[in-house]
């Protein structure tokens, strides 16, 4: 039985951890093993400087943060060697660590969660290859613009026929 104050730490470590869960808005586990330090350092870097949180936890921690925070879907994933990546962008935890794997043979996406919600293995790939939400954001107001623009250019063609009958009226009275 472990003495008090070692099992406060890790109470203390879980509710960390699943305050960092329900305050994410998606999150990636992986299989980190057989990497590299120097490929590690790499990839935390990256990571970083996109903002995303990333960690190595004991399993077990990880299980009781999940369950606390409304994840307990993550329990199946949660063996051999696990790193939680989270993010309060959507996508740049699976895009960066989808890029990774594909890289290195021996690092796997284990799952990951969006919105407080589970996802697959499939899911979590198909999350990375959107593009970035600046872009989207771009094309949904290209969208919204896009029928604007078609009036207007209706009315113009209109307003430019009505000037050029006015025009020829104009001119054929004047010849006359």
């Amino acid at each position: 039985m472990p003495n008090a104050k070692v099992l406060e730490e890790k109470k203390g470590i879980v509710s960390e951890l699943a305050k960092k869960l329900s305050g994410a808005t998606s999150g990636v586990l992986v299989d980190y093993k057989g990497i590299s330090v120097a490929d590690d350092t790499k990839l935390r870097a990256e990571l970083r400087k996109a903002g995303v949180d990333y960690s190595v936890v004991k399993n077990t921690l990880t299980l009781l943060a999940a369950r606390e925070a409304g994840l307990p879907e993550l329990e199946p994933v949660l063996n051999g060697t696990t790193a939680l990546a989270v993010s309060s962008d959507p996508v740049a935890p699976a895009k960066i660590l989808s890029e990774y794997a594909k890289k290195h043979d021996n690092f796997k996406i284990k799952a990951g969660f969006v919105e407080g919600k589970v996802i697959g293995v499939a899911n979590v790939t198909e999350l990375a290859v959107l593009p970035p939400r600046e872009v989207l954001i771009a094309r949904v107001l290209g969208g919204f613009n896009a029928p604007i623009t078609g009036l207007v250019n209706v009315l113009n063609g209109n307003l430019r026929g009505l000037v050029v009958a006015l025009n020829a009226i104009a001119e054929q009275k004047s010849s006359a």
